[in-house]
């Protein structure tokens, strides 16, 4: 069967694996479902913006954390890609993406856990917690968790 949205492009975004000084990973729960699945901050990477740039925005913007409390470990050597599934196509991102194309990036969180305010102006996320490594393929929603492995096999050295 051929693919009907093999014509629409990726979504450019960026990634942040946040990970605390006990090697916990920052995972939020998704204001906009109804669903479980808690996943990594992400987000769209504006026009001329850098994939670096949009991370440190999107964590601001996602989970209130600063600049000054996070320092960049690592940043994928690729850019990773995601499908939607086919019942999700058309209903968000206005029908223009098959998907996300995503730079992802490993960063020390410097602060504490009081530095962290999900209730941001607006707000993406209705919980946050720290999850271990080995938790984060099972945290997220079925259709991201491939992209999850190889994010996870990208970064395990600094993990």
């Amino acid at each position: 069967m051929s693919d009907p949205f093999h014509h629409l492009p990726y979504r450019p975004c960026a990634g942040i694996m946040l990970r605390n000084s006990a090697g916990l990973i920052f995972v939020g729960q998704r204001l906009d479902s109804s669903s479980e699945a808690w996943q990594m901050p992400q987000g769209g990477v504006d026009p001329g913006e850098d994939p670096l740039e949009a991370a440190i925005r999107e964590l601001g913007e996602e989970a209130g954390v600063g600049p000054q409390h996070v320092e960049l470990i690592a940043r994928s050597a690729g850019e990773h890609l995601y499908d939607l599934p086919a019942d999700m196509i058309g209903k968000i991102w206005g029908g223009k993406y098959r998907g996300q194309s995503q730079h992802w990036f490993l960063m020390a969180f410097l602060g504490s856990d009081a530095d962290i305010n999900i209730e941001t102006a607006h707000p993406e996320f209705r919980a946050w917690r720290w999850a271990h490594p080995s938790e984060l393929v099972e945290l997220i929603v079925p259709f991201k968790r491939e992209l999850y492995s190889n994010v996870l096999q990208e970064f395990a050295d600094h993990l």
